[in-house]
């Protein structure tokens, strides 16, 4: 199954011990169908791969043999982007924080998965790489669109045009993942975080989550405007009342 319920939180798979740890289309359709039909109670989403790796890409040869055998080799290889480009979409507009536990390889579709997710988790043994210089392609994903609004346009064309391999520790210090854990830690430390976000104001870091997002597409002004419709709708839900109501009460807030 690689849409299961923990909870408030919606674990998802998108890779399976017996490929290996490349992406599964089959699951990239079904986790994509739950974000989209998303129950009114979860609270948080946490994004994962089966086995010792987060996801080390698409599947090559696979990729290679829908080309060959396609009569239209473009439009089919499109069609795969495409649907991988459904869940990107998919996690970016979900009204709820999207944790992503990035253990082992992040490669390829695999990368680009890690930094669509608001908040990365990583082991210490956990290396991102592009991966798509190295078989002749470009990026898909929104890799493009990620990494340089992450790190900056200079590292992200040096990182994309060289393949460069990106360790955890220089994965944090770029800002690519935002907590670094023991290997062992990384599954059980994603799922913590999850349930945190997901016992909080859910709604209200909806709105946070969509603000940042949006930041990078309008000038300063045009965010303070939605700044401000977006506290306002906060102060107006039934959070932002147990929120105010619990600090002047000095008293832990209770949410959900």
């Amino acid at each position: 199954m690689n849409v299961s319920r923990s909870g408030r939180v919606l674990r998802c798979l998108v890779t399976s011990a017996a490929r290996h740890g490349t992406l599964d289309f089959d699951a990239v359709r079904e986790v994509t169908a739950a974000l989209r039909a998303l129950e009114p109670d979860v609270g948080a989403v946490l994004l994962a791969g089966e086995g010792p790796h987060f996801c080390v890409g698409a599947d090559v040869a696979a990729l290679a043999g829908t080309s060959a055998s396609a009569a239209d080799p473009w439009a089919a290889v499109q069609a795969l982007a495409g649907e991988l480009h459904d869940l990107v979409r998919a996690l970016a507009e979900v009204p709820v924080p999207v944790v992503a536990a990035v253990r082992g390889w992040a490669a390829g579709a695999g990368m680009s998965l890690a930094l669509a997710a608001d908040v990365a988790v990583a082991g210490v043994s956990t290396r991102l790489r592009p991966a798509y210089r190295a078989i002749g392609l470009s990026p898909d994903g929104g890799l493009t669109w990620t990494l340089p609004r992450a790190v900056g346009p200079a590292r992200a064309r040096h990182i994309l045009l060289t393949d460069r391999v990106i360790a955890a520790d220089e994965a944090l210090a770029l800002g690519l993942v935002a907590v670094v854990v023991a290997d062992d830690d990384v599954a059980a430390e994603a799922q913590a975080l999850a349930q945190r976000l997901a016992d909080g104001p859910v709604r209200a870091l909806g709105r946070t989550k969509q603000l940042l997002r949006a930041s990078a597409d309008r000038d300063f002004d045009a965010q303070l405007d939605a700044e401000a419709e977006a506290i306002a709708e906060s102060v107006a839900d039934a959070e932002g009342q147990e929120g105010v109501a619990a600090f002047r009460e000095r008293r832990p807030p209770t949410f959900g």
